[in-house]
């Protein structure tokens, strides 16, 4: 079994090809920044000179990616790193990047603690799911979970459609407020 906490080592032959040194395989950029995604930390280096060429591989991999469409850095946000490399040598730039990406690899992390049932919950998590039920009521005409009718259900049929437009009035307005909370959150 592989140990997750030491780089994946990944050796360059001279044919530029990529081999996996812990399965003995040849991989890909691809197969590479799957393993990136998985959680797992890469070190490529070239088999005869000795060169850690991780930097260039992982830069060619987001190269890639941009190219094909899959635009994760604005155009200004471009501009703004090619600036940095040609200003001062001592930019803060490398660590402002590294500490906004561990802000957010910190926040997705206590996100997800919050939605795994942890301490603290998700804002918004009590209304979603309240939401969910009066939707559900209202989109299976008052039964409940198991086929009974729910102790909400109408008695005669002309209550029915005034108290239905009511739920809907204020699953609608339920929605809108979760809409508006998730912008902020964005």
């Amino acid at each position: 079994m592989a140990d997750d906490n030491k780089p994946l080592l990944i050796k360059r032959y001279a044919s530029r090809r990529l081999y996996n040194t812990e399965t003995s395989d040849y991989v890909t950029l691809e197969d590479i920044a799957g393993f990136i995604r998985g959680g797992r930390e890469v070190q490529i280096i070239d088999l005869k000179s000795g060169d850690d060429l991780t930097r260039q591989y992982l830069l060619q991999i987001i190269a890639e990616h941009e190219s094909r469409g899959e635009n994760m850095l604005p155009i200004n946000v471009l501009n703004d790193l090619v600036r940095s490399y040609t200003t001062q040598a001592n930019s803060v730039v490398p660590q402002f990047l590294q500490a906004s990406f561990d802000m957010l690899r910190d926040g997705q992390e206590k996100m997800m603690g919050n939605m795994g049932g942890g301490a603290m919950k998700m804002p918004g998590l009590e209304a979603i799911q309240a939401q969910q039920e009066a939707f559900m009521k209202v989109m299976s005409g008052g039964i409940g979970p198991w086929g009974v009718a729910s102790s909400t259900t109408p008695d005669t049929p002309e209550e029915a459609p005034e108290e239905d437009g009511e739920d809907l009035d204020d699953i609608k307005k339920q929605l809108s407020e979760l809409q508006a909370k998730l912008n902020k959150l964005s």
